[in-house]
């Protein structure tokens, strides 16, 4: 039985050490992971803006940056880290970071205006459009929500949903995919580096808590011939 428990420590500590190298090396990718990520950022160079109190800020305005929290957190229910969202580093280079400059390219989009020109009069619904310039309001519309058929809706959506804007947020989206990736990961990693040292001390306790019984048994044997002399003179 003995051996039985000294070779199961020893198996639980090879299967430690072979989680903890495991964990070890899944720590080390995510780190090249991070690393890769800031020096794209770096290379990217967008920075969150931030006023002297530390508080947001959207073209200057607290205003402006609390409607566009609204539109991340509310709108689409994104969980924000606060403390993703640091004045002292507003390079954008994490997932918070990278949907609130998501949502402020949308939330500027969503309330733009776009001037559109007919040269010609152009009738659509029973109702004429006369030619000449109209100023078309976005009101809150994403891609889907346009009308393409309209002769001012139509215009208007390539106009504000272009393609910049389109590939900005593909962009941004990327970004914050990555970086929450790399969390997931790091994740991984101490979980399974946690598994491995458990197993470690496990496997340890094991073959000491079995040289510890071999050890009373060598006592043991040690005092038979002492009780046996004490058994004799006594009788």
């Amino acid at each position: 039985m003995i051996k039985r428990f000294r070779t199961l420590g020893i198996m639980l500590v090879v299967v430690g050490m072979v989680f903890v190298v495991a964990g070890g090396v899944a720590y080390g990718k995510v780190q090249e992971g991070y690393d890769s990520l800031q020096s794209f950022s770096e290379s990217q160079n967008v920075t969150l803006s931030y006023n002297e109190d530390g508080q947001l800020v959207d073209r200057g305005t607290t205003e402006g940056a609390d409607a566009i929290m609204d539109l991340l957190t509310v709108a689409w229910d994104y969980p924000v880290v606060e403390g993703d969202l640091n004045p002292d580093d507003p390079l954008v280079n994490t997932a918070s970071e990278y949907m609130f400059q998501m949502a402020t390219i949308t939330y500027h989009t969503l309330h733009g205006t776009q001037t559109v020109v007919l040269t010609e009069d152009v009738e659509y619904n029973g109702e004429t459009f006369t030619a000449g310039e109209y100023e078309v309001e976005v009101d809150g519309k994403y891609w889907t929500d346009f009308d393409r058929r309209h002769p001012l809706e139509g215009p208007a959506r390539g106009m504000a949903w272009s393609g910049t804007a389109h590939g900005l947020i593909g962009e941004l989206g990327v970004g914050t995919v990555t970086h929450s990736t790399l969390q997931l990961g790091l994740g991984v990693a101490g979980i399974t580096a946690g598994i491995g040292l458990f197993a470690l001390l496990a496997g340890f306790g094991l073959i000491w808590a079995s040289k510890a019984k071999d050890d009373s048994i060598f006592d043991m044997a040690a005092a038979v011939p002492e009780r046996i002399a004490e058994d004799t003179l006594t009788s």
